[in-house]
This record gives structure tokens, C-alpha cells and sequence, in this order.
């Protein structure tokens, strides 16, 4: 597989800058990473607000038809688990998948906007259904909500290596922390704009699952699932992806990249933050936006022990996924800024440090603008409720 070069050349850039951060001392992470504005939003339910309250974010972050007029949109949306289970009757889009109101309007207001094509991206662990549009299904999603919302809407499910047969291969800058390239489905590659749509949750593993943790999921099961292929990827998607990415039990298949260092720690915790940051910064996100409408916490799924529902009534919308989801790590009371062995990172290492670190953005709140809703206004002890 040959290296992938961005075609606006940014990645290139964002790579020169992360080698910069590698050799910068520890102190400058914070005051020199990027930030940009975050916007705050209170929303109290699904329903006919949460287009207009969409809108008016996207107004406060200077506009959307700039970012996507004529464009091709990626979104990867976050609808963990297969199949869906459906905690306590309510169906997913309240607990951990994001809403597909959300999804529905997030559509139309980009179709408003100009944007040539939108494609709904997302690699299911464990699912062996042919198409995404079928996984949707199977959680009593109404497709035609999102096909009418704007023209140009398609969906791939990114386990599979797309139209050409072949998955294509991002680098992370400055040789990645676990991986030094990602093997991914070429939806990654081809879209001018990458969108991760997502859900406000704590997360197992990894802390909390904002915008970031979302990109775990572009990885497929076909490469990096527990019965991918020794040599090739499977033909099948073969999650979930805990024996290579979280344990380092197994490599991936011997076409795609072994990681780094074969000998570095086996700790879930030390390994997802990383493979989050890696992924991030091979694939930039341009617009985060985080469903904290009705979610859980606890947890990542119903799978957690303590799962359980909240509804904090947010959405949270920035052009920075470092700086977005700080502000979201804020809202849900916890401090952006934490370490490793303090909430909510007592078992692992900060994503939203490693991502500061490589120079993708900045988490510290003092250098944040928040447009819209104050933090102290929307925050919601995750931990007490």
C-alpha cells in the first residue's frame, strides 16, 4: 500500500508541527498547542429544537458553508456495540449511540450548507451484516430520515475496504505512538471534511469517549478485530478489536503495519489513549459535535458494570477535538487537565494529553473560548448521578 498524502497537504503540516512538539519541552504542551471556540448549547429533549439549536452553533463557530460547501462530508458516527442492546427498553440513541435526530439534522443543515455528498461512516464491531444500512436497522432506525434530510447522502460501512477492494493507509506524524500507519477503508481518505458525531459517555478504558475516542471505531474488524487474518484482512469484519489494539495479543495481518515497539506495556489503558491520539492525528477531525442530550454514564455500553442513564440536555459543536472534548470532559465535571490515577483517567493515561502533546490542540480551559452556555451553567456530576 503506498503512503497517503492529503490532498489539501495539511496532514503534511500537522505532521512538520508534531515533530516540532516531540522536541519542544514538556511545559509548552499546553500554551502551544492550537485552540479554537467551543460552542455550549442547552437542548432538554429530542425533538423539533434540536435542528434550530444546531443551527445556532454552528452560527456562533462562524459558519458551516465555508467548511462544507461543494465537499465531500465524512461523518463517523458512534453506534458502539453489536448488536444494539437496548438498556432498559430505551432505545439506544438515549443511552449510547448517538441520537438519530441528531444525525438527521446535522444532515440537512450540511445538505442547507452546500455540501456536494455526505456519507455515513462507521465499522461496527462484530457485525457480519453486508451493509451499514442494515446494522441501522437492527436498532429500529428509519433510514429515509437521513437519505430525505439532504441529497448527495450515502452510507459505508467501513470494515470493508470500499468500492476499489483496497484499504488505503494513514500515517500518523512523527512516526505514531503505537502504529506508525493505521490500515483504513479510503472513506477516510477521500472526504474534504471529516466530522466525528458523538456521544457524551465516560468510557471503561479510555476515560471518556468524546469526539476522539469516536475514531477508534474507524479502524476495521477485518484488519484489527480478534479473527482477522494472519496474512490478509479477513473478507468478514472479525471484532471486537481487543486482542490488537487494547492487549497486544496479536498483530494485525502482515500486510498492514506491526506497531512500534512489540515490547511496550500490554496495558489497555496505555494503549487505546494512544491509538486514539494516533488515529486523530493521521485523520484530523474538522468539526466535533457531541450529543449529550439524553446518554449514560459509567460506562461506554450496557456491557459496563454501573452503567446507567443521564440527561444532561447538551450539545457541544468546535473545530478543535482537543479543545471540544476538554470542554466536554469539563461539563461532565471532571478536570480536562488530569493525569493518569485521577478522575476520570484512574486506570488510564489522558487521550486529551497525548492529542495535546502531538500538538493537535490545546486542553487547558484558560485558553479555551466557550461561545454560548458557560460551562458552571451546563455541568453535570457524571460521578453523582
Amino acid at each position: 500500500m503506498s503512503r497517503t498524502i492529503n490532498r489539501r497537504g495539511f496532514i503534511q503540516g500537522l505532521g512538520a508541527a508534531a515533530a516540532g512538539f516531540y522536541l519542544a519541552p514538556s511545559g509548552l504542551w499546553a500554551d502551544a498547542a492550537p485552540t479554537a471556540p467551543v460552542a455550549v448549547a442547552k437542548c432538554g429533549a429530542y425533538g423539533p429544537q434540536v435542528m434550530p439549536t444546531l443551527a445556532t452553533m454552528f452560527d456562533q463557530l462562524g459558519g458551516i458553508e465555508k467548511l462544507v460547501r461543494g465537499k465531500t462530508v465524512g461523518i463517523k458516527i458512534n453506534v458502539t456495540g453489536s448488536p444494539p442492546k437496548f438498556f432498559r427498553g430505551l432505545p439506544v440513541g438515549q443511552t449510547y449511540w448517538v441520537h438519530p435526530q441528531v444525525v438527521g439534522s446535522v444532515i440537512h443543515l450540511f445538505g442547507e450548507a452546500g455540501a456536494r455528498r455526505i456519507r455515513l461512516l462507521e465499522s461496527p464491531t462484530g457485525s457480519k451484516l453486508a451493509t451499514l444500512q442494515e446494522f441501522l436497522s437492527t436498532a429500529k432506525w428509519n433510514l429515509n430520515d437521513f437519505t430525505s434530510a439532504a441529497s448527495g447522502v450515502e452510507f459505508e460501512d467501513t470494515n470493508y475496504p470500499g468500492p476499489t477492494g483496497k484499504y488505503t493507509r494513514l500515517w500518523a506524524p512523527g512516526g505514531g505512538l503505537l502504529f506508525k500507519a493505521y490500515d483504513l477503508n479510503r472513506a477516510y481518505e477521500d472526504c474534504d471534511v471529516f466530522v466525528s458525531l458523538a456521544k457524551l459517555k465516560e468510557h471503561a478504558t479510555a476515560g471518556v469517549t468524546l469526539s476522539m475516542k469516536n475514531c477508534f471505531g474507524i479502524t476495521p474488524t477485518t484488519i484489527y478485530g480478534n479473527g482477522a487474518g494472519g496474512d490478509e484482512p479477513s473478507k468478514i469484519p472479525q471484532g471486537p478489536r481487543s486482542s490488537t489494539l487494547h492487549e497486544g495479543k496479536r498483530q494485525p495481518p502482515k500486510s498492514s503495519l506491526a506497531e512500534n515497539n512489540p515490547h511496550s506495556p500490554r496495558d489497555p489503558g496505555y494503549r487505546v489513549p494512544r491509538v486514539t491520539a494516533d488515529l486523530v492525528a493521521a485523520r484530523p477531525i474538522h468539526l466535533a459535535i457531541i450529543d449529550g442530550i439524553e446518554t449514560a454514564a459509567g460506562g461506554e455500553g450496557p456491557w459496563v458494570k454501573n452503567f446507567r442513564s443521564v440527561r444532561p440536555g447538551l450539545l457541544i459543536a468546535g473545530t478543535n477535538c482537543v479543545s471540544t472534548d476538554a470542554v466536554c470532559t469539563a461539563l461532565m465535571g471532571f478536570d480536562p487537565m488530569a493525569d493518569r490515577g485521577t478522575a476520570p483517567f484512574e486506570r488510564c493515561d489522558s487521550t486529551l494529553k497525548l492529542a495535546e502533546q502531538l500538538g493537535i490542540g490545546t486542553r487547558d480551559l484558560r485558553r479555551i473560548e466557550v461561545r454560548g452556555l458557560p460551562i458552571e451553567k451546563g455541568k453535570v456530576d457524571f460521578r453523582r448521578v
